[in-house]
């Protein structure tokens, strides 16, 4: 997901992750460590999902955590909040959660998340995790191929930076998401895009120019 109107309780997106899931009740865990697991986007994530046929939980990775790994590994949809890419992936590695999230993914379960959240899955992306000028990531979990830019229409500088670089190969060729609009894949391929604003999309980007995708409005 780009970004956008999320963890919201009438986020059409938030529901669509839930749908996804292969059980009726699905076990949904809220990771937020981007934001240094701000308490009040925690509860944004509850208030958001807690009216849906769902088991909630949340993953805290500060102070002495209880074996995220296994947290991780119990849940049947884990949903990433925004915030910096690059510290969440460092923290994600130290404790196991990157070989969690990837165990979990193989088996099936429902990876995505916002922004940040979004970031993590592919190779490479566009952040502005080391500070206010975006720049190439450095390297992502790798369970999507290419590169990832979101808020493709909320921040001005996000669409020219991210073509740009792929066009001088400082990024291997990616996708980009306008806020309120998400990239569904299916193992590695790309199955639709979805949107829940009218006029938000998805686009492939390589070095050769801009390709629009369509987006289906739910």
């Amino acid at each position: 997901m780009g970004g956008g109107a999320l963890l919201l309780p009438e986020s059409r997106l938030d529901a669509l992750v839930l749908e996804l899931a292969r059980t009726r009740r699905p076990r949904v865990c809220y990771v937020g460590t981007a934001s240094a697991h701000l308490p009040e986007r925690v509860e944004l994530f509850y208030d958001a999902f807690r009216g849906h046929p769902c088991e909630p939980s949340h993953l805290e990775l500060f102070g002495l955590p209880d074996d995220p790994a296994a947290h991780v590994a119990r849940q049947d949809v884990v949903y990433v909040g925004g915030g910096n890419t690059a510290n969440m992936l460092a923290i994600w590695r130290v404790h196991g959660v990157d070989r969690a999230l990837r165990d979990v993914w193989e088996r099936g379960a429902v990876l995505g998340g916002m922004s940040a959240g979004a970031n993590c899955w592919f190779e490479d992306s566009v952040t502005d995790s080391f500070g206010p000028a975006l720049r190439p990531l450095g390297g992502g979990l790798g369970l999507l191929p290419g590169s990832f830019c979101p808020h493709y229409d909320g921040d001005p500088a996000r669409r020219p930076t991210f073509t740009r670089l792929v066009a001088e190969g400082a990024l291997p060729p990616g996708y980009a998401a306008d806020d309120d609009a998400a990239l569904l894949f299916e193992g590695r391929s790309l199955r639709e895009v979805v949107s829940q604003r009218d006029g938000a999309r998805g686009y492939r980007v390589t070095p050769d120019g801009e390709a629009q995708f369509d987006a289906r409005l739910l």
